[in-house]
């Protein structure tokens, strides 16, 4: 059954044991508590007030102000939520009822603390917000377990009683039964998201490269049937026969190396794609290594390409001197992806210029620049660059380029996805990085900037 083992099935229950027993017990047990809770019409009003408005609003800023709002206009009482950082640093200020939600992540004060039971200070009540977390094998057995997200703090002027004690217990945990779902709901999305993200990311980096094997074997398949006919060929001069000979043989080696080549970057491509971690957490996770960015992973991806860039009259200049790179610790098989995506764009949209004396240039280059203080001061970054001449993007493309699924005014003469960007500037960013685009002399330059160890201080700049 796709529905449930309790669901009903041709009329019968499919599953009438204890499950079903254990929730009939409970439906029994909360009514008879909720008849001893003796909540008044309007502490009752509150509840379903807080409840309603809860399905009402989607984002998390609109559910903080209900949860302190609802209390303080219904009750005039002054109401502060604190719940714990992402970060796992302690609990935070999120909202309170006078000043609304808090942006600035200001830690809660020091008698703010996190507790399993409610406490007074100074008179102020403080009540866990808790959620309790039942597993279907111990639920006959009514264990559980407590994870506290945070506190709710009730100034009432006075000293509250026992019933509007227990009253803020119960608001709480609508609080923290409200809070954790939102929290999976959100959780889902963005794995749902992920998945998404990376079924596209495996067409666009492995699968669409994956279609030039086709063109490697029929030219190594071009090469093979020369050798035959030169094989089946009458005996004649020796040196040209010879001649002949080497060239296809030569030409077989190439093509063989050529398909190592990219096995071995479709290969890398794949096991950076397909880590299980990345299924597990719900987003692409590092597997960093130090690494001289240039010959391990710039080079290999550029002798990809270099076929390529000749077919379309493309020049690759390099850079003037990258001998003192120092290596720098990375995901090597997501940034080799990075480079291969700026790569491929510079083959499709690369266009000839004039410059600016005279002559046509059509060309690509790759370089480096050390960036002082870039993340801030003493946080310097490394600016990797890959510029292409042709004509600038516009404002408004400059401004959506790296967005997903945008395809420029260009491209109409080049297949794409416009997913290749958007798969750089996430790679980078979850690098610590940032990503840009520039407008420079002659055409375009593609960025990103990567934070730098204190032993990079003081390397030379090289950029194209």
């Amino acid at each position: 059954m796709t529905l449930g083992s309790d669901m009903v099935k041709n009329g019968k229950s499919s599953n009438p044991g204890p499950d079903l027993q254990y929730i009939h017990r409970r439906i029994k047990k909360k009514f008879e508590d909720y008849q001893t809770y003796h909540f008044s019409a309007n502490q009752n009003d509150i509840l379903k007030t807080f409840f309603d408005l809860a399905q009402e609003f989607d984002s998390f800023q609109d559910f903080y102000r209900i949860c302190v709002l609802v209390p303080c206009d219904c009750l005039q009482m002054q109401v502060s939520l604190y719940l714990e950082a992402e970060s796992g640093i302690g609990l935070q200020l999120v909202c309170n009822s006078s000043d609304g939600v808090r942006y600035d992540s200001a830690p809660a004060p020091s008698y703010v603390r996190t507790s399993q039971e409610p406490y007074d200070h100074e008179g102020s009540y403080l009540v866990p917000i808790s959620r309790k977390q039942f597993h279907q094998a111990d639920a006959p057995a009514m264990k559980k377990a407590a994870r506290i997200l945070g506190m709710l703090e009730v100034s009432a002027g006075r000293e509250l009683s026992g019933e509007e004690r227990f009253f803020f217990i119960k608001y709480a945990n609508r609080i923290a039964y409200n809070l954790h779902n939102r929290k999976l709901m959100q959780q889902n999305i963005r794995h749902l998201e992920f998945i998404n993200t990376l079924v596209m990311d495996i067409e666009h980096n492995v699968i669409i490269p994956n279609m030039y094997f086709k063109h490697l074997f029929n030219r190594l398949k071009a090469s093979i049937g020369g050798l035959e006919e030169l094989v089946l060929d009458e005996e004649g001069a020796s040196e040209p026969y010879r001649g002949r000979l080497a060239t296809v043989y030569q030409g077989l080696r190439e093509n063989h190396r050529q398909l190592l080549d990219h096995h071995s970057t479709t290969s890398l491509f794949l096991e950076s794609l397909f880590r299980k971690d990345h299924f597990t957490e719900g987003h692409l996770v590092l597997k960093p290594r130090s690494c001289m960015v240039e010959q391990e992973i710039i080079r290999p991806q550029l002798e990809n390409y270099l076929n390529r860039f000749s077919l379309y009259g493309i020049e690759v200049r390099y850079p003037d001197d990258m001998e003192d790179e120092l290596p720098l610790s990375v995901d090597i098989g997501l940034l080799a992806q990075v480079y291969a995506n700026l790569f491929s764009n510079a083959v499709k949209y690369t266009e000839s210029v004039k410059t600016a004396a005279g002559f046509a240039r059509k060309a690509m280059a790759y370089g480096r620049k050390l960036e002082k203080d870039y993340f801030g001061p003493g946080k310097d970054g490394m600016k990797f660059n890959v510029f292409s001449t042709g004509p600038q993007l516009s404002a408004t493309e400059q401004e959506r380029v790296f967005d997903d699924g945008f395809r420029g005014s260009n491209s109409g003469r080049s297949s794409g996805t416009g997913h290749g960007l958007s798969f750089v500037r996430h790679v980078i960013e979850i690098h610590g990085g940032r990503v840009g685009y520039e407008s420079v002399e002659e055409g375009n330059n593609f960025y990103f900037v990567l934070p730098l160890a204190g032993e990079y201080k003081g390397m030379k700049d090289v950029s194209p």
